[in-house]
């Protein structure tokens, strides 16, 4: 991917009935960083609630509304709000709205190779278990909160 990325467009994968459009990648930004457009269907499975170890991910929402848990706070986002999650802060997020949602996720460092992961998981066929999923996490530095 070199120049504009349109809306919806980038490297397509998807996991939990979301559509993540990643507009840029780890092997383009060094490891750095990896940012995705990720479009949230309205009731759509959440991530389970975890920590990055090794990652801080910020979120901006473009459209719809997400509700984020962060810690022990349940947060709303809506069009034009942006969300910092630190390094090892207990999060997750959904959509718990009526029509889908929008956002903008950046992971520094990038990201981008567990979501490959987590896309061949949900395309096998029949939604992986919670602990399948957790067990991926955990190889990405992701731990339960």
């Amino acid at each position: 991917m070199t120049g504009i990325v349109s809306p919806g467009q980038g490297h397509l994968l998807t996991a939990r009935g979301n559509v993540l459009a990643f507009k840029a990648v780890a092997e383009q930004t060094g490891g750095d960083f990896s940012l995705m457009e990720r479009t949230v269907p309205a009731g759509a499975r959440t991530p389970p609630p975890h920590r990055h170890v090794t990652c801080s991910e910020a979120f901006f929402v473009l459209a719809g509304t997400i509700t984020f848990r962060l810690g022990d706070d349940e947060l709303t986002g809506g069009a034009g709000d942006f969300l910092l999650v630190p390094r090892g802060a207990a999060h997750t997020f959904g959509n718990s709205g009526s029509e889908p949602a929008r956002l903008l996720v950046l992971h520094a460092p990038a990201m981008d190779a567990y979501f490959e992961e987590l896309h061949r998981l949900w395309s096998a066929g029949e939604p992986p278990s919670l602990e399948t999923e957790r067990e991926l996490m955990s190889r990405y530095g992701m731990e339960p909160a």
